[in-house]
């Protein structure tokens, strides 16, 4: 279905970048489909044009009236600036996709035309490698073909799931940050390997096999977290003695908290606008 549409990214860094990485690989979409942009830097730009093969302008040589789904990339805070800036140049037919955390549906529908579809979306960095957790959530004027072609365009980056939108900042807390867990985990994992003599690259590679190694456990088994914890954990074995530590230092409720932390801070986002938004008017 998303052949012949043209897909548009208004914002270059980061999360789009991992994003264009994984649909270009994932070969469903052609690379003359994808334009990127963003609003004055223009080494970023020629830096992923060469990188990826899409085309890329800045924001104001944009075709507006050859968009068929715009994502929104720049970060959060500049979220009114740039719907200010597109409301009058967009087509009504064109599906505003946003990957910003923290941005309502209806925050974006405020400020939009009337009717305009948008669609709220959290996807994280896995999607570089087309091993992304992406949620999705409709807005008010988004139609079921609209989210079937957002559903077909994602999936090119990884596993997509449909959540209700009052559900997506926990999935926040959970995907769109859950990557900068395990990678600070791993950054423990290799300084103590280090420090009681192991080549610090190899033991990055032994702790990121053994991180992958559970999480296919994990996706291919159908017992849950608990038992598959509790058939590695044998009464005074080692495994028992690193899980008595975790819990001794906390490291349950840590998890939990960052979860919560990152969870909190979505809201707060949108809050912030809102309250912007309300002293602007």
């Amino acid at each position: 279905m998303l052949k012949n549409k043209t897909i548009a990214f208004l914002g270059a860094g980061n999360m789009a970048e991992a994003m264009i990485s994984g649909t270009v690989q994932s070969g469903k979409i052609a690379k003359d489909q994808i334009i990127v942009s963003n609003r004055s830097n223009k080494e970023k730009l020629q830096e992923i044009n060469e990188k990826y093969g899409v085309r890329t302008l800045l924001k104001d040589q944009l075709p507006f009236s050859e968009i068929d789904i715009l994502i929104l990339a720049m970060k959060p805070k500049d979220i009114d600036k740039a719907l200010d800036s597109i409301n009058h140049l967009v087509k009504s037919d064109t599906v505003i996709m946003s990957v910003l955390a923290g941005i309502t549906t209806s925050h974006m529908e405020e400020q939009l035309p009337g009717g305009q579809s948008v669609i709220r979306v959290m996807p994280n960095t896995s999607s570089m490698l087309k091993e992304s957790a992406t949620a999705i959530s409709a807005g008010r004027f988004t139609s079921e073909e609209d989210m079937m072609n957002a559903k077909e365009l994602l999936s090119s980056i990884g596993e997509v799931y449909v959540i209700d939108e009052s559900k997506m900042d926990i999935f926040t807390g959970i995907a769109g940050s859950g990557p900068a867990y395990f990678y600070y985990l791993m950054e423990h994992i290799e300084k103590t390997g280090a420090e009681a003599g192991l080549d610090p690259q190899m033991a990055r590679k032994i702790g990121a096999q053994t991180i992958f190694g559970a999480a296919k456990m994990m996706l291919e088994r159908e017992e849950t977290p608990t038992q598959l914890r509790e058939n590695v954990t044998s009464p005074n074995g080692t495994t028992a003695a690193g899980l008595d530590a975790l819990a001794q230092f906390g490291g349950g409720k840590a998890i939990s908290e960052a979860v919560k932390g990152a969870e909190k801070r979505s809201k707060e986002i949108s809050s912030e606008l809102q309250s912007r938004q309300l002293v602007t008017n």
